[in-house]
């Protein structure tokens, strides 16, 4: 089983920077894409960004493309999103996800219990 463990986030103002992080233990990720998902209270959980470790592609939401950068350390089994020019929009507890490469992004997987990145005005 693989475990997700989040961190980084925090209280930012507008226009600043975050950098999360999402360690992975347990199975290897090589044939794995992991990436970032986000949910804002009221609303349904949303992609934000992923990582396929075998051919490092990255992929990005229209919302934060341009701002924010995904990339991953094999030698850590670690993602980590750097995420600039923040906007209050951003606001929102920032969820880990891990999952075959071909399933990406259809809600299954392994996942972390969240962290909390608050952009204030």
């Amino acid at each position: 089983q693989v475990q997700l463990v989040e961190s980084g986030g925090g209280l930012v103002q507008a226009g600043g920077s975050l950098r999360l992080s999402c360690a992975a233990s347990g199975r290897t990720f090589n044939t794995y894409a992991m990436g970032w998902f986000r949910q804002a209270p009221g609303k349904e959980r949303e992609f934000v960004a992923a990582f396929s470790w075998s051919g490092g592609s990255t992929y990005y939401a229209d919302s934060v493309k341009g701002r924010f950068t995904i990339s991953g350390d094999n030698a850590k089994n670690t993602v980590y999103l750097q995420m600039n020019s923040l906007k209050p929009e951003d606001t929102a507890v920032y969820y880990c996800n891990a999952d075959r490469a071909q399933a990406y992004g259809l809600g299954g997987g392994y996942w972390g219990q969240g962290t909390q990145v608050t952009v204030s005005s």
